[in-house]
This record gives C-alpha cells, sequence and structure tokens, in this order.
C-alpha cells in the first residue's frame, strides 16, 4: 500500500505472478490501508512509511492495536531517514521491511524481479500454509519452505541428532548471536535485561543493510547497560561490550598476541547473506574452540545452521529462540531441527539463560 501508483503497480505485478498469493487490495494512503485492513481481514499487510492523509507509522499503530496479530512489512528508502522510521516501524510490531522499488536504472520488468525476490518468500513465511488469501482451496496450499533453502543432509558438516554432539563447555569466553526477520525486536529486548557485568564479549549478526546496522546498535545501546555499537575494522572485542556487524560486511574474530579483535571483510556473501550468521560463527570456533555460547534467535532463512553444527561439534552450546515467541523461525527452527539445539528457550527468558550459562 504506497501513495506512489507506480510503486503500487510494481508490487502487484510482482506478488500476483505467484500462484501462491492472492493480492485482496490495494490503498492509496493510510487511512484507506486501514479500512482495508478492517474489511478485508488480509494475511499479510505492505505499508510505505511515507503516505498522504496518514503515513504509514500512523497507519501501523491503528492496525496493531485493532489486530494486534497482523503482519505487517513496511517499505522504506535507504536513507537516514528511512531507517530511523524503519527501526520505529519494528519496534511498533511491524514484522518485517524491505527498501522501496525502483523502476529506474533497469526499468520496470527489473524493478519487478526485485519485488518478487524480495518480498514473495518474507509474505509466505509470515503467512505461512495460509498463504495469502483464505479463498484458496486448502488442497491447493502447501507449507512454504521458510528457510529459502533445501535442507542440509546429515554429514555435510552437520550433526544430525544431538546425542551426536559433543558435551557443552562449561567455560564460555564468548557469545555470538545470529538473527534476521524480527530480531530488531528480540535484540531489543534480550540486551535490555544484560548489565555492564556481562562477564563476556558479544557479537552480533542482523541482517540489515548499511544505515540501518548502525542505527540499531544506537538504540540497543541506549536501552542496555552494556556498550552496544556497530563493529569498526580492528576493535578490542572484550567483556562489557556487544559488537553489530555492519551492514555489507562480514564480522569475524581473530586472536592477536595480548587480545581478541574484529575485522570486517566483504568476501562473497553465504546463505545469500552479508553480514552472515555463519562468517561470525565459524570465525568464533576459530578462536575459542568450543567454549562459545551461540544464539540463533528469529529469523527467514538457515543462516547459521552450519556454523552452529561446526560449534556444537567441537563442545560449543547453542541456545535457539522457541517458535511460539519468533517472528518466523526458520533460522532457530532449522538449528533445532537438526538436532543441534541444547536449548529452546522463549524469548523473554533468552537474556536470563545467557547470563547463567556466561558465568
Amino acid at each position: 500500500m504506497d501513495d506512489s501508483a507506480l510503486v503500487r503497480r510494481l508490487v502487484t505485478t510482482a506478488l500476483t505472478g505467484d500462484p501462491g498469493i492472492e493480492v485482496v487490495g490495494v490503498a492509496v494512503n493510510g487511512l484507506d490501508a486501514i479500512a482495508k485492513t478492517d474489511e478485508l481481514l488480509p494475511d499479510v499487510v505492505t505499508l510505505d512509511i511515507e503516505m498522504p492523509e496518514l503515513d504509514g507509522l500512523g497507519a501501523l499503530r491503528i492496525i496493531r492495536e485493532r489486530h494486534p496479530r497482523q503482519a505487517v512489512i513496511m517499505f522504506s528508502t535507504l536513507t537516514e531517514r528511512g531507517a530511523r522510521q524503519t527501526l520505529e516501524a519494528l519496534s511498533l510490531g511491524a514484522a518485517d521491511y524491505l527498501t522501496k522499488p525502483s523502476a529506474s536504472g533497469g526499468g520496470v520488468s527489473e524493478a519487478v524481479a526485485t519485488v518478487r525476490e524480495q518480498l514473495v518468500p518474507r509474505i509466505k513465511a509470515l503467512a505461512g500454509v495460509r498463504l495469502i488469501a483464505a479463498a484458496v482451496p486448502a488442497s491447493r496450499i502447501q507449507a512454504p519452505d521458510v528457510r529459502g533453502q533445501e535442507p542440509v543432509a546429515p554429514g555435510h558438516g552437520i550433526a544430525a541428532r544431538s546425542q551426536e554432539l559433543a558435551a557443552p563447555s562449561l567455560g564460555i569466553e564468548a557469545v555470538v548471536i545470529g538473527c534476521s526477520t524480527g530480531g530488531p525486536d528480540a535484540l531489543a529486548r534480550i540486551f535490555a535485561d544484560l548489565d555492564s557485568d556481562f562477564p563476556v564479549p558479544i557479537a552480533v549478526v542482523q541482517h540489515m543493510p548499511p544505515i540501518f546496522t548502525r542505527m540499531l546498535a544506537e538504540r540497543l545501546n541506549k536501552v542496555s547497560g552494556l556498550e552496544v555499537r556497530e563493529a569498526v575494522d580492528g576493535d578490542e572485542w572484550r567483556p562489557g561490550l556487544a559488537l553489530l556487524a555492519p551492514g555489507d560486511f562480514h564480522l569475524k574474530l581473530r586472536r592477536g598476541p595480548t587480545r581478541v579483535d574484529v575485522f570486517l571483510d566483504q568476501s562473497e556473501p553465504e546463505n545469500f547473506c552479508r553480514p552472515a550468521v555463519d562468517a561470525l560463527f565459524r570465525s568464533a570456533l576459530s578462536v575459542f574452540g568450543g567454549n562459545v555460547l551461540a544464539c540463533v534467535l528469529t529469523g527467514m532463512g538457515q543462516d547459521g545452521l552450519v556454523g552452529a553444527g561446526e560449534l556444537a561439534c567441537r563442545g560449543a552450546t547453542i541456545v535457539v529462540q522457541d517458535e511460539p515467541s519468533s517472528v518466523v523461525w526458520g533460522m532457530p527452527g532449522a538449528v533445532a531441527e537438526a538436532g543441534l539445539a541444547h536449548e529452546t528457550v522463549p524469548l523473554d527468558q533468552i537474556a536470563r539463560r545467557l547470563v547463567r550459562l556466561s558465568t
């Protein structure tokens, strides 16, 4: 739902090209979006932040008040203002976001393809087996692969059963966290419950573009007793500090003569992501061996699965967010279903578990 006729047409064209999705309504402003949501009760609503009469944030507030479980995806611009508004939308209950499509440069067909590639998986992951339209017969509905990739077969670097894993380490030296869809809100709730005396350093990969990650780190820093900031190449990684991977850079760890520091690189994306959770997990293993506590939070896809498997086989402790508290149980579900999770924990208990397991 966007005030731009061109963008509305791009989004509608992209979605109607998928046989599992039905576009049940199109709104021209925020008030219209609210009215159509009330009337049509769609599985997923898309909202542009910039809309006439009532902007996307205002519409989101009202929609979430009237329909607390309504899944909403926001369109935003890749700017400082767009990032700030997007993070506000996520804190208000939006499930996910993507940057606004443009028909300039590659033309309309390329813009439609980009929207379809980014938006369709998000809608299917949020809608689950119901997809979009209740009018679609149940016999035609198949559960989407919310992980976005084929399951990894046992024997490819991943332990298939928890009983094959090494016993978890009793000497945790580092905490590494990975998340995607729903991650900003999950991280805010976790970091709000962590104090400055948390005994080991923390590194976080949240799938987000540049600018967004810096602003997310600033938000987390405001709510947490820890120092939280976006990582800079060469940062010393120490207790009391949590570093967030910058958008478009992998965050990796290395041990020097007197300290552990971080380095950032733009090597190939992993699991279609940069930053990637697997890259962080793998580097933590290289520095600390099994003395790592890895936590996989809500997110679409299965980034972190391979890294969690390698860590678990060396004695690292793996904690995942449970399904009921996850916006999308793709990433944590992949780890749990592979038998790699030592604990599956509700979001409101994760901070407490991180503290207990690290001390």
